[in-house]
């Protein structure tokens, strides 16, 4: 009767059940029923409980039963068949154990990996969520300040600038609204994974820097095809905090992004005609910091190639400005 709460209260089921078959021995009853289910019961705190708990039981369990037989025997048995007997004890409890733990270690695997997994969808998220805004207010920054400059002396340029704004605006408030739906997926399944965005979107982030005042120019090379989701996301996010770095801290009126479609790998490079690393307190420095501190910037860029096993590289040019290059295996 007691069995049928070994699985909420397993340790006083474990106990009820040594009390039993002391009661059945003191009777002079079988009490070897009781030995199987107590070891099973030993494998079962193994794989729910602390060890601890588990390593106590089992011992506990070595000691009692040969008690039993020592009480019921009264030594009468050769040396041989008592040595035997605990050695038959033993194993049993400690195949048991070794079940139980063996059990408990695949599921703290499972909890392990499904954290990691976790972490790394946030990390992965919180990229996303750095590309995204860091770019659009970036641009949306520099088109408040040009409107504000010449919102008395010509209107309609200031207009032009707030209606970038508007623009950019609009597409990173749905740029974060599929996010979300993403973020909802694991609760509803009938969600719909949102489109992400890749190379195809890079003649589009060359017109919305053009409205914040730098010309970029994009070169194709090489016979343009489908690419790995991860891959072509991957380039895209680093054209992208590139071309950002260059609106926000360069001082470049001219960016250039050259993708190379190759055989076994796709190659990237932006440069600009910026102030490079000689500017105090501008790029060079916000560039540095992203290395060594915030796990954004380059950093963000350098985790990405290297969790595609690409080879990545960012510095100054000797002959001005900047250049970012990556090349990603396909």
């Amino acid at each position: 009767m007691a069995l049928g709460w070994a699985r909420r209260r397993p340790l006083p089921v474990f106990g009820v059940l040594l009390a039993e078959s002391c009661a059945a021995a003191a009777v002079g009853a079988k009490t070897w029923p009781f030995f199987l289910v107590t070891a099973i019961l030993v494998g079962c705190l193994a794989a729910t409980r602390p060890r601890p708990t588990a390593v106590v039981a089992a011992c506990v369990e070595l000691t009692v039963w040969p008690c039993q037989w020592w009480a019921m025997d009264h030594g009468r048995e050769a040396l041989s068949d008592a040595v035997s007997m605990m050695a038959a004890l033993a194993a049993t409890v400690a195949i048991a154990w070794l079940t139980g733990n063996s059990v408990r270690q695949q599921q703290d695997y499972a909890r392990a990996l499904r954290t990691q997994v976790l972490t790394a969808e946030r990390l992965r998220i919180a990229r996303e969520v750095h590309d995204t805004v860091a770019h659009s207010m970036g641009v949306i920054a520099i088109q408040a300040g040009a409107a504000a400059l010449v919102l008395d002396a010509r209107p309609q340029d200031a207009r032009k600038a707030l209606a970038a704004i508007e623009t950019t605006s609009r597409e990173t408030l749905a740029g974060l609204r599929r996010m979300l739906v993403s973020l909802r997926r694991a609760d509803d399944d009938t969600a719909t994974r949102p489109v992400a965005a890749g190379l195809e979107a890079v003649d589009r982030l060359a017109e919305t820097t053009a409205d914040a005042g730098v010309r970029v120019e994009v070169h194709w090379q090489g016979e343009r095809r489908p690419l790995p989701p991860e891959v072509d996301m991957a380039a895209f996010r680093i054209i992208q905090e590139s071309v950002t770095n260059t609106v926000r801290h360069s001082g470049a009126r001219h960016c250039q992004v050259c993708v190379d479609y190759g055989d076994e790998e796709l190659a990237i490079e932006i440069t600009d005609d910026g102030c490079g690393a000689d500017r105090a307190g501008g790029r060079a420095e916000v560039r540095a910091g992203a290395t060594s501190g915030s796990g954004l910037g380059i950093t963000g860029m350098r985790e990405r190639v290297a969790l595609l096993h690409g080879r990545f590289s960012a510095g100054a040019r000797p002959e001005g400005g900047f250049r970012v290059a990556a090349r990603l295996p396909v």
